[in-house]
């Protein structure tokens, strides 16, 4: 893990950044220890911005806490998986009912563009590039839905899930790389057509695939 020098007033939040960052990208591992001494020598602070950064990281269900056992990349149950994916649906249905009703043949192009970078990525088998315009194409949506606190909370959903996420998109087949770039621009084409179900169920699709792509590697639902 290659994480960078910190010397910011605000110490601790770019710990957190950092460690979050690291943790959605993947480098970090779930159920990964996180020794609050030997990142604070990586960093190059103290281990008080650390342990401030594992508190908030672990509000976030990124990092799990336990008493005498320390700090560890929080796991990802079935359940858990379930009770975020079932929010999501609701919440990204809520974002593309908002895009669709600020529709605009700008909206669109962006959207577009990003797509085809995204099918040319998957075509040429840049998993980490396809991935990284996977989260530009869902973050343009947010913003098109012009909520901050619906941004904020579908982010932060998002974010507990991403290095999952990137971990299945990477083993993805070839084809089924491609297939899962193109479902973008189903996204796009049924907002664009109008019909808010249409958006709506597509939208729920596109969070369940990616739902059963993560249950795969996850333990089942807790009885």
């Amino acid at each position: 893990m290659m994480l960078g020098n910190v010397s910011d007033q605000n110490i601790a939040d770019r710990v957190a950044d950092e460690l979050r960052a690291a943790i959605q990208s993947g480098e970090l591992e779930p159920g990964e220890r996180l020794v609050e001494r030997k990142l604070a020598e990586r960093l190059g602070v103290s281990h008080i911005p650390v342990r401030e950064a594992l508190a908030k990281l672990a509000e976030e269900r990124l990092v799990e806490r336990q008493p005498r056992r320390g700090a560890r990349v929080a796991a990802l149950t079935g359940e858990e998986l379930a009770e975020i994916s079932s929010l999501r649906i609701v919440l990204e249905q809520f974002v593309c009912q908002r895009v669709q009703e600020r529709w605009s043949g700008r909206s669109e192009a962006k959207l577009r563009r990003i797509v085809a970078s995204m099918i040319e990525a998957a075509e040429r088998g840049e998993g980490d590039r396809m991935f990284a315009l996977d989260r530009k194409f869902h973050e343009q949506l947010w913003e098109l839905a012009e909520h901050h606190l619906l941004m904020d909370m579908t982010s932060q959903l998002r974010g507990r899930i991403n290095g999952f996420l990137r971990a299945t998109n990477n083993a993805l087949e070839p084809a089924d790389r491609i297939a899962h770039a193109q479902a973008h621009a189903e996204i796009i084409d049924a907002i664009a057509s109008g019909d808010l179900e249409l958006a709506r169920s597509t939208m729920a699709k596109h969070v369940e695939i990616a739902a059963a792509r993560i249950r795969i590697g996850v333990a089942p639902p807790s009885a």
